[in-house]
């Protein structure tokens, strides 16, 4: 891509080993990048960040309301991560089924530790997330402020009937379009793949719902790891 940028740039063709050389002269060093959405308009983003979300909090302190970030999500059986211990030389294989199956899920985490969830049967659809939102306020002694994404479930007509229904209980507020790394819930999701499912052998469908129950529960029983959630440098304008 570099090599192609300077093709563009000055009409001046480098082989990948001149590209690479030149870079690392330059101080650069091959890196994992993060993909984000050329969609993305940064300044809205630092209008969230720096304007939005202050007033969110502002609003919630002055009504006695608990902030939550919710987000939907899916892992598939095939997905996988980490090493494993093999001798020098030999790739290790991990046997595990051909297979190709899914589960999905919604959550949401608060800034305080707290952490909510739902396996789903199939897609999200709004009843779907009008059923989590139930049980998100269910013997909720304080209001809940939800922050999510733009979904179309999420401003459906009947999620905007729901919430209209709980008289101020709950409230909701999007984030920026194509941002989801403003969202801490996503790190709930790269703790379970990376850290749980996609490090196991998978058997089956009814394997796979037991492993995600599994370590959503233990995720949960940890405000510490939720809290921690808030700390990357993306989410922490989001910390307590």
């Amino acid at each position: 891509m570099i090599a192609e940028l300077i093709w563009r740039q000055f009409h001046i063709r480098l082989s990948k080993a001149s590209v690479c050389r030149l870079l690392n002269q330059l101080g650069f060093s091959p890196q994992r990048p993060l993909w984000r959405a050329f969609q993305k308009d940064s300044v809205l983003v630092e209008k969230w960040v720096k304007e939005e979300y202050p007033k969110i909090r502002a609003l919630a302190r002055k009504q006695n309301a608990d902030i939550f970030f919710g987000d939907e999500a899916g892992i598939r059986s095939d997905y996988h991560s980490g090493r494993t211990w093999a001798a020098r030389g030999k790739t290790p294989i991990v046997t595990t089924t051909g297979a190709r199956f899914s589960c999905n899920m919604v959550s949401a985490v608060s800034p305080h530790g707290a952490m909510r969830f739902m396996l789903v049967e199939g897609t999200v659809t709004s009843g779907i997330f009008v059923e989590f939102l139930k049980r998100l306020v269910h013997n909720q002694p304080r209001s809940v402020f939800l922050i999510v994404d733009g979904h179309p479930v999420h401003k459906s007509a009947a999620v905007s009937r729901f919430v209209a229904s709980t008289e101020g209980k709950l409230q909701l507020f999007r984030l920026p379009p194509y941002s989801p790394e403003l969202n801490p819930d996503e790190q709930v999701w790269n703790h379970l793949k990376n850290h749980g499912v996609g490090k196991q052998p998978i058997a089956g469908p009814d394997h796979l719902k037991r492993m995600v129950l599994s370590h959503l529960r233990r995720i949960q029983k940890l405000p510490s790891l939720v809290r921690s959630f808030f700390g990357m440098p993306e989410t922490a304008y989001a910390a307590i």
